[in-house]
């Protein structure tokens, strides 16, 4: 079956489903009216109850405004549908959870937010997706201070645990210490993927960390940074801004969540011996994986699931959520993160090699085994 027979032949990839069947009227009267009243009194009293007796207790929103769509950016919400939908299969399919997408025709970020808030008395956790940099930044950060549940920006954070995952691997496949790391964009996924490896000292040697945006390094000396940069120049400990070019000589790894074709050949010749390089721009790679090892990388990784070493956060999300939502959290923490990222990386020890650097994204083990390894937090 193509894809687009998938999407069409039920009108998208999801429906609703009732919990109870409703044989008799003493079930339809329990259901809903008059005795559905009875519910309603109790959560007028006791407000907490409606997340034990309404979906508010387990249901998941998948919320998008549609700028920043895969590969293609600012689509708008109704061509961001689809994956919305998609996302919300896999949470069913993978982790038994239930998620509904929710697809937002407004850009302003304050009228998101406020969106959002109005929303949140029907779900046990938000996912935001494909959201814009850096107005993603914003929108995750007031929410996480202005609402009870977990806001997670999965472009963000589960692509950081993935990636830290991954790196894992490799680096105990290479046996590197005091590795320098070059990230290749500074937008959501860049962002978060450094600010995880900063914080991951207990599991990886990073001796210099950098990342770059369209105009070089991200440092201290440039005078065109947002605040969200300026953070990223502190605590990544750079001063004097350079061009990528400059920043890959001697570097062990390279980490690309930017554009097609960031870097050459000629790049990955310059890094150290044995590099591992990270091209997981999508659909184009910053690199192809062909030339990558050409130009001398031992293992190579993208975002493609056609090419061996998938990284993805679809492997990552339905286990965090399905953890979050079991241990009734109303924040996601980097504590969290980490222990979901080593929990990856552990459960594929047994198959770590240098095509194999995470399990399969199939693996319906995975989500169980994150949950379990939130909740030792």
């Amino acid at each position: 079956m193509d894809v687009f027979e998938i999407h069409k032949r039920k009108t998208g990839k999801i429906e609703v489903n009732s919990t109870v069947e409703v044989n008799d009227r003493e079930t339809l009267s329990n259901i809903y009216t008059p005795n559905v009243g009875k519910i309603c009194m109790e959560i007028k009293d006791k407000p907490e109850t409606v997340r034990d007796y309404t979906m508010a207790g387990k249901m998941i929103a998948v919320i998008s405004d549609g700028t920043a769509v895969l590969g293609f950016g600012d689509i708008g919400p109704a061509a961001a549908l689809p994956v919305m939908e998609g996302k919300c299969v896999i949470f069913k399919e993978f982790a038994g959870l239930n998620a509904f997408p929710l697809c937002l025709s407004e850009k302003d970020p304050e009228e998101i937010i406020k969106t959002v808030k109005r929303l949140a008395v029907n779900f046990a956790a938000i996912n935001l997706e494909d959201i814009s940099a850096p107005r993603c930044f914003e929108i995750e950060s007031r929410l996480n201070d202005e609402l009870d549940i977990p806001i997670v920006h999965d472009d963000q954070h589960g692509t950081a645990i993935v990636t830290l995952a991954a790196l894992m691997g490799a680096i105990k496949l290479t046996g590197k210490e005091k590795v320098k790391i070059v990230v290749s964009g500074a937008g959501a996924a860049g962002n978060a993927i450094t600010k995880l490896l900063v914080a991951a000292k207990d599991e990886i040697s990073i001796g210099d960390i950098g990342i770059y945006d369209s105009k070089g390094l991200v440092a201290s000396d440039r005078s065109d940074l947002d605040k969200y940069k300026m953070e990223l120049a502190k605590i990544t400990g750079q001063e004097k801004t350079k061009s990528i070019k400059e920043g890959m000589v001697g570097a062990d790894i390279f980490i690309g969540v930017s554009v097609a074709n960031a870097i050459d050949i000629e790049m990955v010749k310059s890094m150290n011996e044995n590099s591992i390089v990270f091209a997981m721009a999508n659909p184009t790679p910053e690199i192809m994986p062909d030339e990558a090892i050409r130009g001398g990388a031992l293992i190579v990784a993208t975002g493609r699931s056609d090419i061996p070493n998938q990284i993805n956060n679809a492997l990552a999300y339905p286990g965090v959520f399905k953890g979050l939502l079991e241990m009734k959290a109303n924040k996601i923490t980097t504590e969290m993160k980490l222990l979901a990222a080593k929990a990856i990386y552990e459960y594929n020890l047994n198959q770590l090699s240098n095509v194999q650097l995470l399990p399969s994204i199939l693996d319906k083990k995975v989500p169980g085994i994150i949950a379990q390894a939130l909740q030792r937090k």
